[in-house]
């Protein structure tokens, strides 16, 4: 099947060499480089609905909705209208306002699980607190995280598995020291035995256990609910405080994210993405008594010179406002997994060795044959078919996030006639790729 013409990227591409001058890599996140598809990254001028805009012209449907924040899409009318009026009053103040009361509210009357947040400016910044806060309510020091789990640029949460099923983690970037990795254990995913091990002999010194219950940040690792029931029963039975992080999952899958849909209790958890409405925000939240450690109420110390900024608290009610509405993310897991059927259909009809694995309006290209992925460990390194993919759909104007280890997603703004348009593609694409 012929591939189709390459779009114009001249001005992108001379975007690109300034920013070189400006920013390392040319970018301000790692992963807008393109360095793992190849290329000149786009940059994007505007965005509207399900749709974004290059500055050479070019549109796109968008399933990467600025890495899933936007789930109603670009410049949402509702959503809009309430920055612009908050944001005639004034853009930060470093004080209390209405606004963090009325989002807070809001959160916490739909959250049984936890009693109170804090607000951060970032997934990271909650992240990280939260840690500090594990330790200053246990008195003890150790973290355990998963291989394939992201928590965000934490120095203590960028480690790697050394040997063994019980171990301490390694530094996986320069400028973490060891002494830090030290404190993190790491364990693969969906290995209930390595996790029952590592309780048993850690437990004395172990604060918290921090996972994606539903893991997107490198693939859609789907785990089995034994192995999350088991690690909360493992955290109750220790002492150990269970720490979700739904920074992606939270707000997308279910409004209580994965502890809803999966029916399981976290003692804390992180929040960013959707709850900012496409501004910056994070948040982190537990129960009352493990809150009050939270300074100025307790001695863990955190602080944040726009936390919980007006406008971005405005944007984030009005979007969790809309996704409350009666059967949303029913609506939503229903249309996914139509779009996501047609392909699969395609790919099981044609043996080709890839499927879309899919929760909630969240869904991934696994390129695996049809073995089901739940550990990082088992991702095929060879993403030839993705990169082909990812070039042939930006020239009929279907943009992805740039790295086949990234999750896409279905916002409340894409149209039925866009979904099938960019299934057609896809199938295309695919059909390119493996000449049928």
């Amino acid at each position: 099947m012929k591939t189709p013409s390459p779009i114009d990227r001249s001005r992108s591409a001379e975007l690109f060499e300034a920013a070189k001058g400006f920013f390392p890599g040319g970018v301000n996140s790692p992963v807008r480089a393109f360095k793992s598809v190849g290329g000149t990254p786009l940059f994007i001028a505007k965005g509207n609905g399900a749709e974004i805009w290059d500055e050479d012209g070019n549109q796109f449907i968008d399933f990467c909705c600025s890495w899933g924040p936007l789930i109603h899409g670009h410049n949402h009318p509702y959503v809009f209208e309430k920055i612009v009026a908050t944001l005639q009053n004034g853009a930060s103040f470093g004080a209390p306002t209405r606004k963090e009361n009325e989002l807070a509210a809001f959160m916490l009357e739909r959250l049984p699980f936890i009693d109170k947040i804090r607000f951060t400016s970032s997934g990271t910044e909650a992240v990280m607190s939260a840690l500090r806060l594990a330790r200053g309510a246990t008195g003890k020091n150790k973290i355990l995280k998963f291989e394939g789990c992201y928590h965000g640029h934490v120095d203590a949460l960028l480690v790697q598995a050394g040997s063994g099923l019980v171990t301490f983690g390694t530094s996986s970037s320069a400028g973490v020291p060891e002494a830090f990795a030290n404190e993190t254990l790491v364990l693969p995913l969906n290995d209930a035995e390595a996790l029952s091990a590592c309780f048993e002999a850690q437990h004395h010194d172990l604060a918290a256990v921090i996972i994606e219950p539903i893991p997107a940040n490198n693939g859609l690792l789907l785990q089995d609910l034994t192995f999350l029931n088991l690690l909360r029963s493992l955290c109750t039975k220790y002492g150990v405080l269970l720490i979700f992080d739904e920074v992606i999952s939270g707000f997308r899958v279910a409004f209580g994210g994965a502890a809803e849909l999966y029916g399981i209790t976290p003692d804390m958890v992180t929040y960013g993405k959707i709850i900012g409405g496409g501004l910056p925000v994070g948040a982190y939240g537990a129960r009352k008594e493990i809150m009050a450690y939270v300074s100025p109420e307790g001695p863990v110390y955190q602080a944040g010179t726009l936390s919980g900024n007006p406008v971005a608290m405005a944007a984030g009610l009005a979007q969790l406002e809309l996704c409350a509405s009666p059967g949303f993310y029913t609506q939503q897991a229903k249309r996914t997994q139509t779009f996501v059927d047609k392909i699969n259909a395609f790919a099981l009809a044609e043996a080709l060795p890839m499927e879309l694995v899919c929760v909630g309006s969240i869904f991934w290209f696994s390129f695996n044959g049809k073995k089901r992925i739940t550990a990082a460990s088992q991702i095929a390194s060879e993403m030839t078919a993705f990169n082909f993919m990812h070039h042939f759909l930006l020239d009929v104007g279907v943009y992805f996030g740039p790295s086949g280890y990234e999750v896409g997603f279905v916002s409340s703004a894409h149209t039925d006639a866009q979904l099938n348009y960019a299934a057609e593609q896809i199938i295309a694409a695919l059909a390119a790729f493996y000449q049928k």
